[in-house]
């Protein structure tokens, strides 16, 4: 017996097969979608996605990596938090995906000095540019929502329509929440005060409190609601949520830990919903391992570079024969918030530290390493702080902490506990598996499904 997960990135869907008793992971494929799927937007700042080609692309891919398989038992989502799309009343997509990244939320209105995210943030509660409700509620002020739109849903969560042949929409608990401007004590969308702020809640989805089945594929598969990305990918790698903190250093990055009671959060750490039980603190960078990305994208457009293959090796090993000679608190002091932050978009980032003994590459490169990982260490801190909590181990995962060790072993300095890394690189989809395991009943319960996580 199996049970599949599919993750749907900003970048590429990751599918996984895994085996329902051991826990094993018996199939895996991964699909580039980025650059194929980004359309142009009307705005400079506009990120959005083509949801058909996405959901094209998955469902091929799962049809590829079931083929050979009689036995898959369920199928889990996960995906993009904070991004939405509309739907008509067939259930069909009649607008782009507007990703997390997109900026629509912090343009100024027309004849308006506030941007509706500020709008939002000061007559409803949390709001940001790239969350759900945000974006809707500009697309409503500036008249943009397709005529035929009737209701908004995840990218995920579309997915699982079309599986299904759903013609309605649902959203669980932890991705409705990820839109905004929703309680979470109450765990539901704050309709009475969006609606007085003049935002049309009818096109809002029906909430699943649960992870639960929301239908079956024509094969008789069931489907769960699609869990947040963050979420799963906890699920999906620490064996004790409420124990454990989460490091993941990919495109963004995240520091996630559980606690089971409700702490009203503010700022750069956010409470979210994640299992029946379970609150997650989370604190997320805008830009993470983008950062490293782009100061791998500056060594490779200087002039005189002119090789087309990435330099990640040389920048890892310049950056390690720097500390090798030198005292960490001689590396460059870097602030990488280059996407500005939730809570501030305008803030930029920052470099300082340097002189003559420490004009190098290395440093540079050390000081960003350090710069992604006290970011997420300050958010860290203050999750001991709200939770009275201090872990003694940390599980990291993403391609960040993966390739490259230097990041790894600085991480283990920084937070001051040895870190374990997941024995399956596809967290989040993985997670989806296990909570689709459990959510078709063949475990007593979800931490019972995380019991088969292993570790290298």
């Amino acid at each position: 017996m199996k049970t599949a997960g599919i993750d749907i990135g900003t970048t590429t869907i990751s599918l996984v097969l895994i085996d329902g008793e051991s826990g094993q992971m018996v199939g895996k494929k991964t699909i580039e979608h980025g650059s194929g799927s980004f359309l142009k937007g009307e705005f400079e700042t506009s990120r959005i996605q083509d949801p058909g080609r996405i959901c094209s692309l998955a469902l091929s891919g799962f049809e590829e990596l079931t083929k050979d398989c009689d036995d898959v038992k369920a199928i889990g989502m996960t995906g993009q938090m904070h991004g939405m799309l509309y739907v008509d009343r067939n259930g069909m997509a009649v607008s782009p995906l507007y990703t997390w990244q997109d900026g629509s939320g912090d343009l100024l209105l027309p004849e308006e000095n506030i941007s509706m995210a500020s709008f939002l943030r000061e007559n409803v509660g949390n709001a940001a540019a790239g969350y759900g409700v945000t974006t809707h509620a500009y697309l409503q002020r500036t008249g943009r929502i397709p005529g035929e739109a009737v209701s908004m849903v995840t990218i995920s969560d579309y997915l699982a329509m079309r599986m299904c042949g759903n013609t309605a929409p649902f959203i669980s608990t932890d991705m409705a929440a990820s839109w905004g401007c929703f309680d979470l004590e109450g765990k539901s969308f704050q309709k009475d005060r969006l609606h007085e702020a003049g935002v049309d809640v009818t096109f809002l989805p029906q909430v699943h409190a649960l992870h639960d089945v929301v239908g079956q594929t024509k094969d008789g598969i069931p489907v769960i609601c699609s869990l947040g990305d963050n979420q799963a990918s906890v699920i999906g790698s620490v064996r004790d949520i409420s124990s454990t903190p989460l490091l993941n250093v990919g495109t963004g990055s995240q520091v996630s830990m559980g606690t089971e009671k409700y702490i009203p959060c503010s700022g750069s750490v956010e409470l979210r919903p994640c299992t029946e039980d379970l609150y997650l603190l989370s604190g997320s960078s805008l830009c993470g391992g983008r950062a490293y990305a782009m100061l791998e994208q500056f060594f490779r457009s200087a002039p005189g570079c002119d090789s087309e293959e990435a330099l990640y090796d040389c920048m890892l090993a310049q950056a390690e024969e720097f500390l090798a000679r030198h005292d960490r608190e001689e590396v460059w002091k870097i602030r990488p918030v280059f996407s500005g932050t939730r809570s501030n978009p305008e803030e930029s980032g920052s470099i300082s530290g340097i002189r003559t003994t420490n004009f190098t590459p290395g440093a540079m490169t050390a000081g960003m390493i350090l710069g992604i990982l006290e970011e997420l260490d300050g958010y860290y801190s203050q999750m001991k702080k709200l939770t009275e909590k201090k872990a003694s181990v940390l599980v990291g995962s993403g391609n960040g902490i993966r390739r490259n060790p230097l990041m790894r072993r600085l991480a283990e300095e920084l937070f001051g506990m040895p870190m374990r890394i997941p024995a399956f690189c596809e967290e989040a989809a993985f997670g989806a598996a296990l909570a689709a395991l459990h959510a078709a009943g063949y475990t007593a319960t979800l931490q019972e499904a995380q019991k088969m996580i292993s570790y290298e």
